[in-house]
């Protein structure tokens, strides 16, 4: 596989060399510039930065795209001042500072490094990554700038999602306005910090999907078994501390060029190169059914793709506005057939098998207990439900919820949490009395109904034979009156 990447690398540098007027290696200086028409190559050939015009558009970008197809942006510079025409320049100043000129020499675009280096450089590292550094460091940590740091509608590995807590810096993807326009969209794929941190899909202010929370194995909307492709080839990371908080995935194979993007609908996908295809797979898609809707059924309602009607109230719940949710609106979602009684008399009710909850509203502590994590719940009136914060090694942690449970979806394939949603014990008293009671009606209905189909088999299989022997009766009838007949006529000739 490796040797196959490398053989269309190198086809595509051929072919792109044919057509450009010069190629420099991986790195500018301050006495070396870029012009239009020229590129930087990463030392292993993977990417390429150079000028381009997106679709239909006369502009000219800064950008970065995949050797192996140059049609793949994944990075642009001047996402919302394009140059004119195609005298762009690209500089690195004596500061450590890149620049983008245009033919009257004014600045289009800089890198806003607060820090100088003595011996500045820019290179094009093979992740896709375009830092300046101070000569030979390559520890990123001590790079001045990183375009890592300001990621456009591709999330690729080694990439950051998320925030720098001590200066709250925000490493966030945003689409393009359009394929023709690389400018911010209404769309981006960010981390929300409130309670838990979670990953979200934003149209604007809005929240349009919830990747979710991270519990120690994958985020709460997309539980991928272990023996998943997608856990074969990627390697993921979640970071929460004092510090940061964010994700990141790394390729186990090198070989493979795998992408995350937000396209200008607000559509998140995965797309994996194939080699002997050459081109894009499609490995999925985040927004795949309406269950992925962000609260599409509303407050203490579950989601599942898989019956009809999709949405359904939580047991001990009920619409809050039955007219519109037997309409099929069910925003308002379900409010609770009894309130409960704060800490005197309030039990759980278990989920298995859910995507957790919105956790804009919850409380963590990695420390906890699940037993502890009941008791905290129980203690505040305004607790709603509790889980394990981490599911790994039998579960770990406490995660609490307050106030209305939104976004919750019910899994059909063995995976997801266990949730634990807090009722009035009378309630909880009345579903688990129905529940035995269904269950030992199971077997009397199972019996009855085995008893009516053995009747019905035996009625008709009486009716069968006295059909038939009547129906040879009737034939003998027949017979016996043709030879009587017969015998007559001979007697009257």
């Amino acid at each position: 596989m490796q040797a196959m990447k490398s053989l269309f690398v190198c086809s595509f540098l051929f072919s792109f060399l044919s057509i450009s007027t010069t190629t420099t290696l991986d790195t500018i200086i301050p006495s070396r510039s870029m012009r239009d028409g020229e590129t930087l190559v990463s030392a292993g050939g993977s990417f390429q930065l150079g000028f381009f015009s997106p679709g239909s558009s006369k502009g000219r970008y800064l950008g970065i795209w995949y050797s192996v197809d140059i049609e793949t942006v994944v990075w642009v510079a001047n996402r919302e001042t394009p140059l004119g025409d195609s005298s762009g320049v690209l500089k690195v100043t004596e500061q450590g500072v890149l620049v983008l000129l245009n033919s009257s020499n004014s600045m289009k675009w800089s890198s806003n490094s607060s820090r100088t280096a003595g011996n500045p450089v820019s290179q094009l590292m093979d992740s896709g990554n375009l830092v300046v550094k101070d000569g030979n460091e390559t520890n990123p940590d001590n790079f001045l700038w990183q375009s890592f740091d300001y990621p456009c509608d591709t999330f690729l590995p080694e990439m950051k999602l998320g925030w720098d807590s001590s200066t709250g810096f925000d490493r966030y993807v945003s689409s393009w306005k359009s394929t023709d326009d690389p400018a911010p969209g209404e769309f981006s794929v960010r981390m929300d910090r409130r309670g838990l941190p979670q990953v979200v899909i934003m149209k604007g202010a809005k929240i349009t999907a919830r990747v979710g929370s991270w519990n120690g194995l994958y985020f709460a909307a997309y539980p991928y078994p272990p023996q998943t492709r997608e856990n074969q080839i990627l390697g993921r990371k979640f970071v929460l501390d004092k510090d940061e908080v964010y994700y990141e995935y790394r390729l186990l194979n090198t070989s493979i060029f795998s992408r995350n993007m937000v396209n200008p609908s607000g559509i998140v996908q995965r797309f994996t190169w194939v080699y002997q295809r050459h081109s894009w797979e499609l490995s999925y898609t985040l927004q795949a059914d309406r269950c992925e809707n962000y609260a599409l059924c509303g407050a203490y309602t579950s989601c599942s793709i898989n019956v009809s009607p999709i949405c359904a109230c939580l047991k001990g719940f009920v619409p809050k506005s039955p007219k519109d949710w037997n309409s099929g609106y069910w925003s308002d979602g379900c409010v609770r057939k009894i309130p409960l009684a704060c800490s005197y008399g309030d039990d759980f009710l278990n989920y298995t098998g859910v995507k957790l909850p919105d956790t804009s509203s919850s409380w963590f502590d990695k420390s906890r207990s699940l037993k502890e994590c009941k008791g905290l719940c129980l203690k505040n009136c305004s607790c709603t439900a509790y889980a394990n914060l981490d599911i790994r090694e039998g579960g770990t942690g406490c995660l609490l919820w307050f106030g209305n449970l939104t976004d919750i979806r019910q899994f059909t394939s063995g995976v997801g949490q266990d949730l634990y949603v807090r009722l009035a014990a009378s309630e909880l008293d009345h579903i688990e009395r129905k529940s035995k009671f269904n269950k030992k009606k199971l077997p009397g209905i199972l019996i009855s109904s085995a008893v009516l189909l053995v009747g019905t088999l035996l009625i008709g299989l009486i009716l069968y034979i006295r059909k038939k022997k009547l129906r040879n009766q009737g034939v003998r009838s027949i017979d016996c009156t043709k030879h009587y007949l017969g015998e007559d006529r001979e007697d009257m000739e």
